[in-house]
């Protein structure tokens, strides 16, 4: 059994890197189409154990496939992947495809803090993110992925030779929503900005022309069935902050991933998320402050976690 220690590095920061723009696969989230695409993988790799304990895999090596495919060997139920920045907790096993043997894994520890997405962990297998859309909490897949798509950095950072088939034993444990989904609420205007969504959830927010609220406004645009969030709970969050004079947008978590830090950035607006709950959306508008201008904030609340073991 070979772990390198530069292997186990690099997996463990595929757990943690979620900040920074990450390229990742274009998904359709809404022809999410869970087709198994197995080539014969299911009968070339067995694998027993209890899905979120670690696996015991047996490969029919020598195993070499030019075309990444996978076979899921159990289904759960649950919010799927349709986003490449959506949060969720997966647990992987690598494996050897030429000798059998196992290159690495992770936790299997059931630690539902070990958030990532699939944009970081394409970082390092550029073909992992094709067997993991759609795919939902509870899914317990395997893949054998082609040497052109594992990348040649990874196989490298692995020591294995250029042309092997990796197979991977991928356990879904969780999800949390890629955009708010709920019921849309109506608001009376009363002369605040106003919200239009891209297809993938991303909102635009038009600001009109008059002058901006002296004290801070809330309204609740779309309203999540899910859990209610708490002062101490960690909520995951996409936000975008536009400008009131400048209508221009300042900053905004869509082009990198969800953010809980919300609280350090913009206090206020943290205040307002609590109480509501999971898949809602918000619009809050944070009056001007020290010489700057009134800030319009679009949130939606995509999920929480328990903290960080120490």
């Amino acid at each position: 059994m070979r772990k390198t220690s530069a292997a186990l590095a690099s997996l463990s920061l595929a757990v943690i890197a979620l900040t920074g723009c990450t390229t990742a696969p274009t998904f359709d989230g809404e022809a999410c189409d869970r087709a198994a695409s197995s080539s014969g993988i299911d009968d070339a790799v067995t694998v027993t154990g209890d899905f979120g304990v670690a696996p015991d895999v047996e490969l029919f090596s020598p195993l070499h496939v030019e075309k990444t495919s996978y076979t899921d060997l159990s289904t759960g139920e649950g919010t799927p992947l349709t986003s490449p920045q959506q949060l969720t907790v997966l647990d992987i096993a690598l494996y050897d495809g030429s000798t059998g043997e196992q290159v690495v894994q992770t936790e299997f520890d059931g630690d539902m803090a070990r958030l990532s997405n699939i944009a970081s962990w394409t970082q390092q297998i550029p073909g992992i993110g094709e067997v993991l859309e759609c795919a939902t909490p509870g899914t317990r897949m395997v893949a054998a992925i082609a040497p052109a798509d594992f990348g040649e950095a990874a196989l490298s950072g692995f020591q294995l030779d250029e042309d092997t088939t990796v197979v991977a034993v991928i356990d879904v444990l969780d999800t949390q929503l890629a955009r708010a989904t709920g019921q849309q609420q109506f608001n009376n205007a009363n002369d605040l900005p106003t919200v239009v969504r891209a297809p993938d959830g991303r909102p635009g927010i038009i600001v009109p022309d008059g002058a901006a609220p002296t004290e801070q406004v809330e309204q609740v645009l779309i309203k999540g069935d899910g859990e209610a969030i708490e002062k101490d709970t960690i909520a995951w969050v996409n936000f975008t902050a536009v400008g009131w004079d400048s209508k221009t947008v300042s900053s905004t978590s869509w082009d990198s991933n969800p953010v809980s830090n919300l609280a350090q950035t913009a206090p206020t607006v943290a205040d307002a998320v609590v109480g509501e709950t999971v898949g809602s959306q918000l619009l809050v508008v944070v009056p001007a402050a020290d010489d700057g201008e009134a800030m319009t904030y679009v949130v939606d609340i995509l999920g929480t976690s328990p903290a960080a073991a120490q």
